[in-house]
């Protein structure tokens, strides 16, 4: 049996995806380093807290290319084959996506392609949507526009306000996330990228 695949995951606050993600490693997949754009982020924290190794650097005052040229090298370091981003909310450049062309995934708190970015709770009870949902996709250069590898739909009930539906949202993001990831790593279509 082949070492489960090194995986690197970035986040920007609480981590809840990356402790869904860590809590589910195991023969498929091993949390190699937790990273941040934000050394503060409360999933840092509890990385360090659960022995995972991290990385923690702001942008700020070096720029976008030094910060992705020290994110890059720590990547390497740690030996990462795909990187999960789990709530890290800074756009990745070009350049470094496509550094690592096919092997990032994100998860999306929407059914793709509807309503990539921003607000998407709200903008999906405005439409009159039934459902809402979250999506685990390839990241390529457009924004929440890579391959969708899975998904996971959740009602939208009468009176639902986005932060309700968000929380119910979340929940299934929990339960989607680290079910695709296994699959992606098991299958091995990164390799080629």
């Amino acid at each position: 049996m082949s070492a489960p695949v090194r995986v690197a995951v970035l986040v920007s606050g609480r981590g809840s995806n990356m402790r869904s993600l860590a809590a589910a490693a195991g023969e498929a997949y091993a949390i190699a380093l937790v990273a941040s754009d934000k050394p503060e982020a409360a999933g840092l924290a509890w990385a360090r807290e659960s022995g995972l190794a991290t990385f923690a650097r702001s942008p700020r005052g070096i720029g976008k290319p030094a910060y992705e040229a020290a994110l890059d090298a720590a990547l390497r370091e740690a030996s990462v084959e795909v990187i999960a981003l789990a709530g890290y909310m800074r756009l990745l450049s070009d350049d470094f996506v496509a550094r690592w062309r096919g092997r990032i995934v994100n998860i999306h708190p929407s059914l793709l392609p509807k309503y990539k970015g921003l607000d998407t709770h709200a903008r999906a009870i405005a439409a009159g949507d039934d459902v809402a949902g979250c999506s685990v996709h390839v990241v390529t250069e457009e924004l929440d526009g890579g391959a969708v590898l899975g998904q996971a739909e959740v009602s939208i009930v009468p009176g639902d306000t986005p932060d309700a539906l968000a929380e119910r949202v979340l929940a299934a993001e929990h339960q989607l996330y680290p079910e695709v990831l296994a699959r992606f790593v098991r299958e091995g279509a990164w390799r080629e990228g």
